[in-house]
């Protein structure tokens, strides 16, 4: 691995932001443990910082933060990227709009993964943070650029999409936008599942949607 102290001077601040919205992610309950993983893009230099390989979300420090090219070729940081960095790059290459994302574990949102079932933006929060339904992709192995490309594929415009039988993944101009996306998802599963019980759920009409998304 590489570790310049020239380059960890230039990535301090934009380390300190993935160290802050890791500690808001573990907070929130989106990922159990060491699941999950989060990344930034540095709008200067183009490259991508991200949290390591199953690490505790409470233990890390910005030497933790592992520091990649879009080749993925590691810039900085002693430890190993974590095994979906390959998905993330996909999404930076392909994506000029992503300052940030996030792979989220969170239980209904996982729920609808496990059932295949897209989940209805039940409330303008998820309709303006996703753009729609969030979709969901069919099960396949993930942790390679190409299972990125076919995920951009299933995702369209949208800014989420649900991994099949493995969580989710969420896009946004900033990491802290990613958080909330996924947050939003995450409410819309829970609000979509809740409702099923009762009853079938009014959705909000086409129409608007144009509107809200802007």
């Amino acid at each position: 691995m590489v570790n310049s102290a020239a380059d960890n001077s230039g990535f301090l601040s934009l380390k300190q932001e993935l160290l802050e919205g890791a500690a808001l992610f573990a907070s929130i309950g989106l990922a159990p443990l060491t699941q999950g993983n989060l990344s930034l893009r540095d709008p200067a230099s183009g490259h991508i910082l991200m949290t390591p390989h199953d690490y505790p979300y409470d233990q890390l420090k910005p030497d933790d933060v592992m520091v990649l090219d879009l080749a993925g070729q590691v810039i900085e940081g002693e430890r190993e990227p974590s095994h979906e960095a390959p998905v993330h790059l996909a999404v930076y290459e392909r994506r000029a709009d992503a300052g940030g994302i996030v792979h989220a574990e969170p239980i209904y949102t996982n729920l609808f993964g496990v059932l295949h079932k897209s989940i209805a933006p039940l409330h303008v929060g998820a309709l303006i943070d996703v753009r729609g339904d969030v979709p969901v992709m069919p099960f396949a192995p993930s942790g390679s650029r190409q299972f990125g490309y076919d995920m951009l594929e299933v995702m369209g415009d949208k800014n989420a999409v649900v991994w099949a039988n493995h969580g989710m993944l969420a896009v946004g101009s900033s990491l802290r936008k990613a958080i909330h996306c996924t947050v939003m998802v995450e409410i819309s599963a829970q609000l979509h599942h809740m409702a099923l019980q009762h009853g079938e759920p009014h959705l909000i009409p086409k129409h608007y949607h144009d509107r809200l998304v802007g």
